[in-house]
């Protein structure tokens, strides 16, 4: 015991003479798991009010938002902790003898994420070659492996640099299906689903189209654009889902136009491409959208004063529609009066001065019109 303390008064004496304090950090060095806490406790032999302590992170970056540093700042506690928490932490002790940094590493475990690339869905002409890579993070460093849905039995795969890739030379009809690449470390277990489609023989039609779906506006021209692939040259041709082509329509080649288009023209439009390998479809939704048609009923009424009127605005259109209501000639609307959401305009009880020109203004995000009705108010 004597030699012990005597080493350590040796020990300080030489660090006093090279002008450096005497720092202890514990623990140098903790391991928690997502969501716990971790505390490092810096001390200095000397003094406490000749030291100065600061906290730093490893590379200079700054200290995170759950990290947190005591008054005297000698304690260093990490809460809730998460990935971005994971590195050294360097406590600096100042005092009149010198500088001194002494460091302490936090590690900590968190389950794994995965990812794949491409991540799918992903249709592949039979014969060609075909890689999916899988890669994952994770403290520990997660184990990856991949399996086809329905089947336990892990696939043969090649990891590189934490890069797990399943590979295909030549893909077949019988390799379509989901797969499923699984990362899993001591914290928890991740996977992620990729599915698979050989598409026809070498040479058999793929076909695409531009616009996949598209929104447009009743009266104008719609272009939609169809491109295939094969040898031979596919053959195109457009049909629509349920229904006939539109009668104001061309084809030149993959290109269907539509002109002047109207709401009766909304749906689902296909284009196959075919040779004498096989056929392939692609398809675009289009919803062709309207302006207000605005009509009033009655648009002309006789009443006694007294009488109760009762006007409906009608508007045919895209939704949602709103409908507004005034007077015109600048007398404004009369006092009574009503307006409704559903483009009813109500009066219970009407004045000699309520006649004129009523108007409804209906409107919606593509445009609006207005109709006029005629209120007569006699004696």
């Amino acid at each position: 015991m004597e030699l012990s303390r005597a080493a350590l008064l040796l020990f300080c004496l030489i660090c006093s003479a090279s002008g450096q304090p005497v720092v202890t950090l514990e623990p140098r060095s903790i391991t928690v798991r997502q969501g716990e806490a971790a505390s490092f406790r810096c001390q200095v032999q000397g003094p406490a009010s000749s030291v100065q302590l600061e906290w730093k992170r490893g590379n200079n970056q700054p200290l995170q938002d759950n990290v947190k540093i005591s008054s005297n700042g000698s304690l260093l506690t990490v809460t809730n902790a998460r990935p971005g928490n994971n590195a050294q932490y360097h406590c600096v002790a100042t005092t009149p003898a010198g500088r001194k940094s002494v460091t302490a590493a936090l590690h900590v475990r968190y389950p794994p994420k995965v990812s794949v690339a491409p991540s799918g869905p992903i249709r592949v002409r039979m014969g060609e070659q075909l890689s999916v890579q899988c890669q994952a993070t994770g403290k520990p460093k997660p184990k990856l492996s991949w399996r086809r849905q329905g089947s336990t039995l892990q696939l043969v795969t090649e990891e590189v640099d934490g890069v797990n890739t399943i590979k295909w030379p030549v893909l077949r009809s019988e390799d379509s299906g989901v797969y499923i690449c699984q990362a899993t470390n001591t914290e928890g277990v991740s996977e992620v689903k990729v599915e698979i489609t050989a598409q026809g023989a070498p040479g058999a039609p793929l076909a695409s189209v531009s616009p996949t779906e598209l929104t447009a506006v009743e009266g104008h021209t719609v272009v939609l654009r169809c491109q295939a692939t094969g040898s031979p040259a596919p053959i195109i041709t457009w049909s629509k889902l349920r229904a006939p082509l539109p009668w104001k329509h061309t084809v030149d080649g993959g290109v269907l136009t539509l002109t002047s288009v109207g709401r009766q023209d909304s749906g689902q439009y296909i284009c196959n491409a075919t040779n004498r390998h096989g056929y392939s479809e692609a398809y675009t939704q289009m919803e062709v959208e309207s302006p207000p048609y605005t009509t009033i009923l009655p648009e002309q009424v006789r009443l006694r004063p007294g009488d109760a009127l009762q006007l409906q605005c009608l508007a045919h259109g895209s939704p949602p529609i709103r409908y507004e209501w005034s007077r015109q000639g600048g007398g404004g609307m009369p006092a009574g009066s009503d307006a409704k959401k559903d483009g009813k305009l109500n009066i219970s009880q009407v004045r000699l001065g309520d006649g004129g020109t009523y108007k409804c203004v209906a409107t919606n995000h593509i445009g609006s019109s207005e109709a006029v009705a005629r209120v007569i108010v006699r004696a």
